[in-house]
């Protein structure tokens, strides 16, 4: 390999050995020892999770850190392979039992976020006319603790109620199927497209007389997930040229975030 062992300053981005420890199966495609490897897998995982968090042009990749086409190609290959919807959903189910719940939940809660296109995603952007806002629209489907079940991603001038059915058939895909309840806004009034794949869809609408910040059952917790996915730069406007970056990234985030949650959880397992 070129790059040797880090010996640099660490960034506060960089994994920890407890989160390395955990996902590195996961990460490691080829053998350690594979000719084709000239990188340090972890330092490659670090520049991800830079980038990731940093919202940075690839081509500003730090110095100390591998080259960033390494790290864009390595990427490519983690995104291609579900390596992260993999780690999702295992930290999904060690998450939940850590909780005292069921390996699997039975409610799901839908809900979308309009981000706005960056010049590389305007060729996809739709304009979302509630928001006011041009871009592409990422639709999402969590538990009832705010733990990522399935996402995809449409041009933002695509209805919520459009996408109900194929969100019903990833997360019973995801789930083996025990779903039976979906919460969502009023923007999934209209039919019962998910009722084909066995799921009751409940619209959770706001008090007749509205005033000031009203919180909501059930949707609080999918706007939750959504906001503490803000604290990742990247995902802060549409900044991908590919359809399979764009979805791929948020299922990055949400697998830093649960693998830093489900630390004190592996701890007692």
């Amino acid at each position: 390999m070129e790059t040797p062992p880090p010996t640099r300053k660490p960034y506060p981005t960089d994994v920890s050995d407890e989160e390395w420890e955990f996902v590195a199966p996961y990460l490691t495609l080829l053998s350690e020892d594979a000719p084709q490897r000239r990188h340090d897998l972890r330092e490659v995982f670090n520049g991800l999770r830079f980038i990731v968090r940093g919202g940075l042009q690839w081509r500003l990749m730090p110095h100390d850190l591998p080259p960033w086409p390494a790290v864009y190609q390595q990427t490519r290959r983690w995104l291609a392979a579900s390596v992260f919807e993999t780690i999702v959903h295992d930290l999904r189910v060690l998450l939940r039992l850590g909780a005292g719940r069921a390996p699997e939940p039975t409610a799901a809660i839908l809900d979308s976020r309009t981000v706005q296109s960056a010049p590389e995603g305007g060729h996809r952007a739709g304009y979302d006319g509630h928001k006011k806002r041009k871009g592409s629209k990422l639709h999402a489907a969590v538990d009832t603790l705010g733990d990522l079940l399935a996402l995809h991603a449409t041009p933002a001038d695509a209805q919520d109620r459009e996408q109900v059915a194929r969100l019903a058939a990833a997360v019973q895909e995801a789930t083996g199927g025990t779903i039976e309840v979906g919460f969502g806004d009023q923007g999934y009034t209209g039919g019962d497209p998910a009722a084909s794949h066995g799921i009751r869809l409940e619209v959770v609408k706001l008090p007749t007389a509205k005033r000031g910040f009203v919180l909501l059952p059930r949707r609080w917790v999918v706007e939750r997930s959504f906001a503490c996915t803000g604290r990742f730069r990247r995902l802060a406007r549409d900044y991908e040229r590919l359809h399979t970056t764009l979805e791929g990234f948020p299922y990055v985030v949400f697998a830093l975030l649960a693998l830093k949650a489900v630390l004190p959880v592996l701890a007692v397992l």
